[in-house]
């Protein structure tokens, strides 16, 4: 397969080698696995460790999806009020569900040190800053809550933030110290090289165009062969297709963007000294980050309309750093990249058991780095005797959203027009 045009700033930028393999042929497996990103190869690296055979196919590039488009914040639980997640996950699974989820970066950067992937890891935390007055007292709900639970989570005043981040723009924020950043696509091509190290395989470039069962196995068809399993695990998110009826209806589709500036110098020292990464409080993210060559990233939800030096999103990321960080000066950027979230209506991930033995993680709801992962470790577990009611949340039967094109077309609308308002 050959690549017409990088996925993202991260495909460029990662020190782990690429992988690719279109052979496949007819094999048969124990687990096949649709989708080469956090969750397919999360799942492939687990199974292979608990002595399952396993092969993933992947349609495009190993972190082709969200996987490798994302901004690489390493971010714990949700992004809804742990209380929220208790009240809508009741007293046993909410609670578990917190904790576990709440350990997500911990998991994460145990797998990186474990595997020495090398993705730019950095462990200073992530900032939830308060767009406003109103962000802000969420933020003293959530600080409240994460103290009770005993969580590493500092509540800062508008001053504090200010030095962290280098700007007033923000009314305070949240530092939450189990968390930190990452080059996505690095660290889902070292989790490839892990699970193909442990014993896993991996095909890119093929496509799975049917799934049926054939007695007790499955048979999943490709356009390069057929993978004969004992079960399957359907890794594809935002991305999913048509492999599954309807699947792809249970969760409402946005996009979000990226900018990236060439890499600056001094004159950016100011500007999140920490490393920490941020996104905000408001109905619209917004997030900045510096990665590893100083290059400052900007996004929010939408997509980038235009290219990385003329357009739309220009104009708009170009205003939005020099309303933040005024004396910044000029600078250039150097890449643009969207990708797509799977929002679920009540804003919780899902475990869904589409058939006997097939099994989807899906609606990551813009957390997929920690999700994914833990969701890959939960996947081998469950094919390997795990009991059920031990699972971070309940199966549940699937259910579509039968709205979620209208609403992903207006949610489109709102966020263009919101580009075009902060553009001005």
């Amino acid at each position: 397969m050959t690549k017409d045009t990088a996925v993202s700033l991260w495909d460029t930028s990662a020190a782990e080698a690429d992988y690719e393999n279109e052979t496949l042929g007819d094999v048969t497996v124990d687990v096949a696995i649709v989708g080469g990103g956090f969750t397919g190869l999360s799942t492939a690296l687990h199974c292979a460790e608990k002595g399952l055979s396993a092969h993933v196919l992947e349609a495009k590039q190993i972190g082709y999806g969200g996987s490798g488009r994302n901004c690489g914040l390493v971010n714990a639980a949700l992004w809804l009020q742990p209380q929220k997640v208790r009240e809508k996950l009741g007293t046993l699974y909410g609670p578990r569900f917190i904790k576990k989820f709440g350990s997500g970066p911990k998991y994460v950067f145990s797998l990186i040190e474990k595997h020495q992937i090398r993705c730019e890891v950095t462990r200073t935390g992530t900032i939830h800053a308060a767009h406003g007055p109103s962000g802000y007292i969420d933020l003293k709900e959530r600080h409240e809550e994460w103290q009770r639970l005993g969580e590493p989570v500092d509540l800062l005043s508008r001053e504090q933030v200010s030095d962290m981040i280098g700007t007033n723009h923000f009314h305070g924020g949240l530092l939450d110290h189990r968390c930190g950043t990452i080059n996505p696509m690095g660290y889902c091509r070292g989790l490839a090289r892990a699970a193909m190290g442990a014993g896993a395989a991996i095909s890119t470039g093929v496509r799975a165009t049917k799934l049926e069962r054939d007695g007790s196995l499955w048979k999943v068809e490709t356009d390069k062969g057929t993978v004969t399993a004992k079960a399957v695990i359907l890794g594809t998110n935002a991305y999913t297709d048509d492999l599954w009826p309807n699947l792809s209806r249970i969760f409402t589709m946005i996009h979000y963007f990226q900018l990236a500036t060439k890499p600056l110098g001094p004159e950016a020292d100011h500007i999140l000294p920490g490393k920490q990464g941020l996104w905000d409080t408001g109905q619209i993210m917004f997030n900045i980050r510096r990665d590893a060559f100083n290059r400052l990233l900007v996004g929010s939800m939408g997509k980038v309309i235009g290219s990385k030096d003329q357009g739309l999103s220009h104009r708009w990321a170009k205003k939005q750093i020099a309303r933040i960080f005024p004396n910044l000066g000029q600078f250039e950027f150097d890449e643009a990249w969207h990708g797509q979230i799977a929002m679920t209506p009540d804003h919780l991930p899902r475990i869904y058991e589409l058939d006997v033995n097939l099994f989807t993680p899906i609606g990551y709801n813009g957390r997929g780095i920690t999700t994914g992962t833990m969701f890959g470790e939960t996947m081998a577990g469950l094919l390997t005797g795990m009991d059920r009611a031990d699972l971070p949340l309940p199966m549940t039967a699937l259910q579509t959203v039968p709205t979620a094109p209208i609403v992903s077309r207006i949610y489109q609308s709102a966020f263009t027009a919101n580009q075009v308002l902060k553009a001005i």
